[in-house]
């Protein structure tokens, strides 16, 4: 056992100081907050341990975070549970941000988590704490946890959302996974061809114009297109990073952003799957705030904010300006046309049947199974569209080579 000097602050908000007996720093929290005091101070053996972590290990970890170790979503998904389980099973909100901020082998994630278990230990909310990291978190987040905690179900709505969050991994992991293999065929082929016409022909068809003194039309054109990307290689590859610098820059403004969301939902059978994209994750968010106590107009705004279409989300703050006058969603959804009719339907049910948040995720299942569907058939479209293309240019490509050797070994005969 070994004795840790604490100080601490009582559920009355008295200071008090003393001495206990632990196996470790973690038993000695936990025997703490079964007492119901709240640590800001740890000693062990004439070191100072600040409950959060001492000064040295965060500027250890502020200079691992200089490193660049980046959050995933995946990692707050992941901390999500975590935490929600911990919160499941009765450990205190600091307790259990400490015990995770300790396990965490991300150092820019521990070093947040380790921040918020401060400031929630000197008073502050965990809905507050987790606000400063907004960008992190974000505001659906923050708002459901705020529910929760006005609620008193925190452990519930912490649940619900690793539910969504874990739901969103999967949903993007599909989607990564089966366009993988199209983009693999594409950027193999475009490097392929790059290589050819580049490094290998030019050799290849200079030795060709000395033997031959004519050379078949196939061949002249591919030998004037590698003569002119073996110039002129450097002016290319400055235009085309210029060219989508600037594109870059121009999608990143609040027009360009949105005039790039409105073509994304008119390309030709690509519209569709956003579509549905964006429509199965305005209903599975907005369920998921409703199931969780949110009121429909601020959960409305928040999911104005999360829906990642600018063109849907105009529609939406229309659609909360015309709820805000009454308690109907259906009516609004209807009148503007943002959802297929007989999903608006479900929703008219739902909410007649004080269920609105069950039926908004049976629309999502709707929507994700449509979306994932198209998906399916637009890859497999896809992928063989393109192993076609890359064979067509390839086979192009041998022919032009071929044909003057073909005319040389006649010669020859």
């Amino acid at each position: 056992m070994t004795a840790f000097r604490y100080r601490a602050m009582e559920a009355n908000g008295a200071s008090i100081e003393g001495v206990v007996e632990a196996e470790d720093r973690k038993a000695a929290l936990r025997l703490l907050s079964e007492r119901g005091l709240f640590p800001s101070t740890l000693d062990s053996s004439g070191a100072k341990q600040v409950v959060t972590g001492s000064s040295a290990a965060r500027a250890s970890v502020a200079g691992e975070t200089a490193r660049g170790k980046r959050i995933k979503r995946k990692d707050v998904s992941a901390l999500t549970r975590q935490l929600s389980a911990l919160l499941g099973a009765g450990i205190p909100i600091p307790l259990a941000l400490e015990s995770l901020a300790e396990e965490e082998e991300n150092p820019t994630l521990r070093e947040v988590v380790a921040n918020i278990a401060e400031a929630v230990r000197k008073g502050d909310s965990l809905s507050g704490a987790m606000d400063g990291h907004s960008r992190l978190f974000g505001k659906l987040y923050v708002s459901m946890i705020r529910v929760g905690e006005e609620a008193g179900v925190l452990p519930k709505v912490m649940n619900d959302l690793a539910d969504l969050l874990e739901h969103e991994d999967e949903v993007r992991s599909e989607i990564f996974a089966a366009v993988a293999y199209p983009t693999f065929v594409l950027v193999f082929g475009i490097l392929t061809v790059t290589v050819l016409l580049t490094v290998v022909l030019p050799r290849l068809f200079s030795m060709l114009q000395e033997m031959m003194s004519a050379l078949p039309l196939p061949t002249l054109i591919l030998l004037n297109v590698s003569g002119f990307l073996h110039e002129h290689w450097l002016v290319m590859i400055v235009s085309v990073g210029s060219i989508s610098f600037g594109l870059w820059r121009y999608l990143n403004t609040a027009k360009g952003a949105e005039n790039w969301d409105a073509i994304k939902l008119r390309l030709p059978l690509m519209g569709a799957v956003f579509h549905s994209a964006a429509l199965g994750r305005f209903a599975r968010t907005l369920g998921t705030l409703v199931r969780s106590g949110v009121s429909l107009l601020p959960a409305l705004k928040i999911v104005e904010n999360t829906i990642g279409n600018r063109v849907l989300a105009r529609q939406i703050a229309q659609v909360a300006e015309e709820t805000r006058g009454g308690n109907s969603l259906a009516g609004p959804l209807r009148k503007l046309g943002v959802f297929p009719r007989t999903v608006v339907q479900m929703i008219s049910v739902g909410e007649e049947s004080g269920k609105l948040d069950e039926m908004l995720l049976k629309v999502a299942e709707i929507e994700e199974r449509q979306m994932r569907a198209r998906m399916k058939t637009l890859i497999s479209l896809l992928a063989p569209l393109m192993i076609m293309g890359v064979g067509a240019v390839v086979g192009f490509m041998v022919i032009a080579i071929l044909l003057p050797i073909f005319k040389m070994s006649q010669a020859l005969h």
